[in-house]
């Protein structure tokens, strides 16, 4: 029988709809099997011509984390600064828990992504799309496991690479903060900050064609 049990179906569309990109972190180790766990599940994740394009950096030094940490604040003013009139609500909201959480990666691109082309040629940023499917495996997966993990993308792409000695061609594209959590937001981090709304899914979906503006 190809269809799971009933609640088996139950507990993945628990875990898409508890998700959450957490930002408060108690500062508990992660069970090592567990973690091990999280990166086996991200490595099951879809991946374009099959190429696997994502490298994770375990950060195990405390002085990286805390240069991290000051690459993040830099890039938070910068862009508080950006969003004008929403500067001063923006400085209010916990964007990272890199100096609390239990385990901290970094996810990036490979290198020698160019070598690649099934599925890239007319759409090259399907390297990205891969390695955000990766990422989302392991969110799903720490949810299950009763752990948090907040993406963070506040960064200097250039500056984190330097800092991480990642190879020319190769590029990180998100912090991912793990661990133990007092308890996930009852919704959004951002939607409980009155930052946003989810938008209404029957706005968002179409029938044949983009409908007229």
């Amino acid at each position: 029988m190809s269809r799971y049990p009933q609640a088996d179906i139950d507990a993945v569309y628990r875990a898409i709809r508890e998700r959450r990109d957490m930002r408060h972190f108690k500062p508990e180790p992660v069970d090592p099997d567990i973690m091990q766990r999280l990166l086996a599940a991200a490595h099951f994740a879809p991946s374009v011509g099959f190429m696997q394009p994502w490298r994770f950096i375990r950060i195990r030094s405390l002085e990286l984390r805390r240069q991290m940490h000051a690459l993040v604040e830099e890039e938070r003013i910068q862009t508080a600064r950006a969003l004008g009139e929403r500067e001063d609500a923006f400085m209010k909201l916990k964007v990272e828990g890199l100096l609390d959480c239990g385990e901290v990666l970094v996810a990036a691109l490979m290198d020698g992504r160019e070598r690649h082309v099934f599925g890239r040629r007319t759409l090259p940023e399907m390297d990205l799309a891969s390695v955000a499917c990766a990422i989302q495996n392991m969110w799903l997966a720490a949810r299950a496991e009763g752990l948090g993990l907040g993406w963070v993308s506040i960064f200097d792409p250039a500056k984190l690479a330097a800092l991480l000695s990642i190879p020319p061609g190769a590029r990180p594209v998100a912090i991912l903060c793990i661990g133990h959590v007092e308890a996930f937001y009852e919704k959004p981090m951002l939607e409980q900050e009155s930052w946003a709304s989810r938008q209404n899914l029957a706005d968002l979906v179409y029938d044949d064609r983009w409908p007229d503006a």
